[in-house]
Parts: C-alpha cells; structure tokens; sequence
C-alpha cells in the first residue's frame, strides 16, 4: 500500500543553529606576564571589576593613548621652542624631549 504523505527527518546537521558573533572581530592573543606585573594587573581588575583580559586590554590602550599624549606634547613644544637659537637652550630641549619621548 504506497502512502500518500511523506514525511522526511531532517538530520542535526541541517538544523540552523542561532548564532551570536559578536558585531566586531576581536583578535585574541596569548601574553606572558612577570610574576609582579602580573600581580598588578589582577589588583587592577579587582578594582574596576572586571577580568584579567579586560584589565590588561584596558591598560594597554591607556598606554597607547599616553603614548599619543607625549608625541602631541613633543611637537607642540617643539613647534613653541623653534625659533630659540640658544644652545644651551637646545642642549636643554633635546634632553627634556628625549626625556618626554623616551620616559628616559
């Protein structure tokens, strides 16, 4: 007797499962932190409550602003210092920007 209705299982494999991804592609890396280094930030992310990879995103982009600061310093200092043709006052320049750039 042929049946008139049929009826097929899909497998696990074609069901669509719900997907979360996030909106922004985040790269994701492995770090090595010293002992002490590694005990600062853990006190940071306690502070702020958050995670270890949060806290250490979070510092590494602090650093990378702070960074952006000096260079922006050092050429509005410069820019000001141009026209000074002192050398004592560019001995003294050269070592305050290197000291600015550096941390030096």
């Amino acid at each position: 007797m042929p049946h008139t209705d049929t009826t097929t299982k899909r497998g696990r494999r074609d069901e669509q499962k719900p997907r979360n991804r996030p909106s922004k592609v985040e790269s994701r890396y492995t770090v090595g932190l010293a002992p002490s280094l590694a005990n600062q930030v853990a006190r940071y992310a306690k502070t702020v409550d958050t995670s270890m990879s949060k806290a250490i995103a979070a510092l590494v982009r602090i650093g990378l602003e702070g960074q952006e600061d000096r260079k922006r310093d050092f050429f509005r200092r410069l820019k000001a210092n141009l026209a000074d043709d002192d050398p004592g006052q560019q001995d003294r320049l050269v070592d305050e920007f290197r000291t600015l750039i550096l941390g030096r």
